[in-house]
């Protein structure tokens, strides 16, 4: 229905700076949320941050307002993860995921972008 590929992941160490991306295609007209989750080993997966696919409004958690801005271009259908002042909590494997017309969950993921934070 909507394919999602992450890419932008890599080491860093705290204090420093990544922007992550997620193109997205298939169905891309149905999109209608889009939203930024992580998982860090041993740990359940959580929500970061997520938009408006089509009015830009954003919601972070707690753990990142302040620091991430979660952005899109909806002319190239690309999420985006600007992510500063990175602290080793931060360290997880990063997905992304869309709501699609009609939908009340997060159903359709991509493979996820490893992000290492060292001290």
């Amino acid at each position: 229905q909507v394919q999602l590929v992450e890419s932008g992941g890599g080491l860093v160490q705290a204090g420093g700076s990544l922007r992550l991306s997620c193109q997205a295609s298939g169905r891309t007209l149905s999109m209608r949320f889009m939203g930024w989750f992580r998982q860090a080993p041993g740990k359940e997966r959580e929500f970061a941050a997520q938009i408006n696919w089509n009015d830009r409004t954003t919601y972070y958690a707690d753990s990142v307002k302040g620091r991430f801005t979660i952005s899109r271009d909806i002319n190239t259908n690309t999420l985006y993860l600007q992510m500063n002042s990175l602290k080793p909590e931060d360290t997880a494997v990063y997905y992304c995921a869309v709501i699609i017309r009609g939908s009340l969950t997060w159903d359709n993921w991509g493979q996820g972008t490893q992000v290492t934070v060292s001290s």
